[in-house]
């Protein structure tokens, strides 16, 4: 009797494989239409819009953060993390711009103008330190690294205070003359205040929420 070759003896295999293959994958497709990264994408938009609403300043709030949907998911603690990033990043733009008005700034401008600039540098220079150390708080918090009350005290005292020197910067500029330098500067200034305000109410909501699941806790 003649033996069959290997490639006689594969063949049915394969026949037999392609007759159940579409059953398989029927099997399957329940499982896999499961997981749709376009839902997980829009839960995580609607987390962030409704995150937002705890804020002075929802609609900037959203619009900044909506971008990062896909790192913070439905995380409060990573949204707040995230939204601590973007206000430092603004008060580190906030310094170079102070920085470049004051280097391009004549002598003989008005002395108050020229106070009030180098005040507000000052105090966003503060205000960028402080952010960084509640940047390096939340790390800790992220990693284990301590009670979790007592480093998110820190974080709500950090950015509490960064938050206070960005609105004090534009005190200076009261007894300036007015002009188009001192609009733009209050202006910028503005903007960068309510980026730390937005991450403050974040932060402040996080904890919250946190301490509220331990309560709960049996």
């Amino acid at each position: 009797m003649a033996t069959k070759s290997k490639t006689q003896q594969i063949l049915p295999f394969f026949s037999q494989l392609s007759a159940v293959a579409p059953a398989i994958l029927l099997f399957l497709l329940p499982a896999i239409s499961a997981v749709d990264p376009t839902n997980s994408t829009s839960n995580a938009t609607d987390f962030i819009r409704t995150s937002c609403n705890a804020t002075l300043y929802p609609d900037l709030c959203y619009t900044s953060l909506s971008g990062y949907s896909n790192a913070v998911q439905q995380n409060p603690g990573q949204l707040a993390r995230v939204a601590i990033r973007i206000s430092l990043s603004k008060a580190h733009q906030m310094t170079s711009y102070i920085s470049n008005i004051t280097n391009q700034t004549h002598f003989g401008s008005d002395p108050k103008t020229i106070a009030a600039l180098h005040d507000c540098h000052s105090t966003f220079n503060d205000a960028v330190y402080q952010i960084k150390r509640s940047l390096k708080q939340m790390f800790h918090l992220n990693h284990g690294g301590g009670s979790f009350r007592f480093l998110m005290s820190n974080v709500q005292t950090w950015m509490s205070a960064a938050l206070t020197n960005e609105e004090t910067c534009t005190d200076g500029f009261e007894l300036a003359p007015n002009g188009p330098m001192k609009s733009d500067v209050c202006n910028q200034a503005l903007i960068a205040k309510k980026f730390a305000s937005n991450a403050l109410a974040l932060v402040n909501s996080f904890a919250a929420k946190r301490c509220t699941k331990t309560i709960e806790s049996p």
